[in-house]
């Protein structure tokens, strides 16, 4: 083999190995409801219904699955101190709703500077641009309400971050909270559809609150406990 092609595939080597971010959320539009396959395949890898996937399927580790941190690493002070306290507690409930789930996973509370899912609570107002977080996961990215940004390396999940805009409204913050969190478990697409109005999922309503029907589903085949 030459000298030229030994540098070209140790070149194609290490870009394979690179780390890589989740694409940006997206979602699939749907006119009814799917079953609990496609659904999840929905959710899990963007797979319109009997498509194929348009992301891979990422997983946390095995080995961190039963240990999962998550905590504030940044709230800037502008950010509105009751709104504050309405994440803080929106963490607690999610984290109650994930582990009562069935999925195997346990999700718990941190208070250390470098959780693996890590909230920004942030003053960047409502579709800015996140800026200045020392972030490498969020910053130069647009800022809807909430956003998740997820690292993996293959098809597992390294660190993930969620962002939480200054502007989000209250009655917002326990839906937007959970959501971000499920989706930063590696289930990071949006579903479209009136039939869907249930759903932590769903793109155009933050209003749910808990994981029940095939959220919980999702939750559960993409961490099975056999």
């Amino acid at each position: 083999m030459s000298f030229q092609m030994i540098t070209r595939l140790a070149l194609l080597i290490a870009i394979l190995l690179l780390p890589t971010l989740a694409p940006a959320q997206e979602y699939v539009t749907v006119p009814r409801r799917l079953s609990d396959d496609g659904f999840y395949r929905l959710v899990a890898c963007a797979a319109p219904p009997a498509g194929e996937c348009a992301k891979p399927m990422i997983h946390w580790p095995e080995a961190r699955r039963l240990s999962l941190s998550v905590g504030i690493v940044r709230a800037d002070p502008s950010f509105p101190g009751y709104k504050l306290d309405l994440v803080d507690a929106a963490i607690d409930r999610a984290i109650a709703e994930i582990n009562a789930s069935g999925a195997y996973l346990v999700v718990e509370r941190s208070f250390e500077p470098a959780p693996d899912i890590a909230f920004y609570l942030l003053d960047t107002p409502q579709d800015g641009i996140i800026a200045q977080t020392s972030s490498s996961l969020l910053d130069g990215t647009d800022l809807p309400i909430g956003r998740v940004a997820i690292r993996s390396v293959g098809n597992e999940i390294q660190e993930a971050a969620i962002a939480i805009s200054r502007d989000i409204n209250r009655r917002e913050i326990a839906s937007v909270v959970l959501e971000e969190m499920v989706q930063a478990l590696g289930l990071p697409t949006d579903v479209r559809s009136p039939a869907y109005r249930d759903s932590i999922f769903n793109e155009d309503y933050n209003s749910v609150v808990w994981l029940r029907g095939q959220d919980a589903e999702a939750l559960r085949r993409h961490y099975p406990r056999f």
